[in-house]
């Protein structure tokens, strides 16, 4: 330090020392490179042309050439996928066991082939969802567009491809990939949440899905929406207790219009209808229409919200 000024070797020594201890230390490990995410964005986008081949990716796709670049993208994205994986078991994994690492690579070869022949589900469930997007908003002129242009559409494919490496056990991968989706869309849903057919988040920017969320088939859902946990128990070392069920289960058939927040592990029941800006943290019976006012009026006779 020079006349009570930090010198650029004072700054460099203060950064290296700080980031050698702590939870978000320094990475020492060379041999185990971090996943990339601009690899991991060249993945998504190739697997985004081969769900829906013509819209993205070529577009001088024909149904002779079709087979060939499908098969040809997918080998091709099967390896790097393979290798983000094993990476992504590197990122969390402290053992300088090389033998371990040995079992890493393979699980990841194995994973990244299981994880493609997900894909023909992946797009009978996306189809669906840019049914519903179709459908569902009367100023989409064709299915077309809601591919193109939608942001349901673009987060959702991010979201069933995530969700399926979250159930094969990948780690950080699917939060990656989520978040990308996120960045690009403003909508935030956690790889963990299930989501059924048939899904529609009608603009989108600022919706909220958390982690142990579960919503049925033919939900509806607006901008806005948040889809959270009401409270975080801690255990005995006063952490947060992970992976516990704290969001809610939105069955069949149900609208949640814009800017309601539903926390908690409750249940809104099939075809019920959540009116706007409403905060709900009680179930919500099968048909019922909860709107603004009739939200209060419950919260103050139950004591508390609904």
């Amino acid at each position: 330090m020079t006349n009570g000024e930090y010198t650029l070797p004072d700054v460099v020594a203060l950064l290296v020392e700080s980031g050698e201890h702590g939870p978000a230390s320094h990475r020492y490990m060379v041999d185990a490179p971090m996943p990339s995410v601009e690899t991991l964005s060249e993945i998504v986008e190739d697997l985004r042309s081969v769900l829906f081949p013509g819209y993205h990716g070529p577009s001088k796709i024909t149904p002779e050439t079709m087979p060939y670049y499908i098969g040809s993208t997918l080998d091709r994205l099967t390896r790097k996928l393979s290798d983000q994986i094993n990476r992504g078991y590197c990122f969390v994994c402290e053992s300088t066991d090389t033998d371990r690492c040995h079992n890493c690579e393979e699980r990841a070869k194995c994973i990244a082939k299981k994880f493609i022949t997900k894909l023909p589900m992946i797009r009978q469930y996306l189809l669906g969802d840019v049914e519903a997007a179709y459908d569902g908003d009367p100023a989409a002129k064709t299915h077309g567009e809601t591919v193109f242009c939608y942001p349901s559409i673009r987060a959702l494919t991010n979201h069933r491809i995530a969700h399926e490496l979250y159930l094969l056990g990948v780690d950080i991968i699917p939060r990656i990939i989520g978040e990308m989706a996120h960045s690009d869309t403003g909508i935030d849903i956690h790889p963990g949440a299930t989501i059924g057919k048939n899904f529609f988040i009608d603009h989108g920017t600022g919706t909220v899905v958390g982690e142990t969320t579960i919503i049925g088939d033919n939900v509806r859902i607006y901008q806005g929406v948040t889809l959270g946990a009401k409270s975080f128990p801690k255990g005995d070392d006063e952490r947060l207790i992970k992976g516990l069920p704290r969001h809610p289960i939105v069955e069949d058939d149900v609208t949640i219009y814009s800017g309601a927040t539903i926390l908690g592990r409750v249940t809104i029941g099939k075809k019920a209808v959540i009116g706007g800006n409403v905060w709900i943290t009680r179930d919500v019976p099968a048909g019922a229409q909860i709107v603004q006012s009739r939200a209060m009026q419950q919260s103050f006779e139950n004591g508390g919200g609904i």
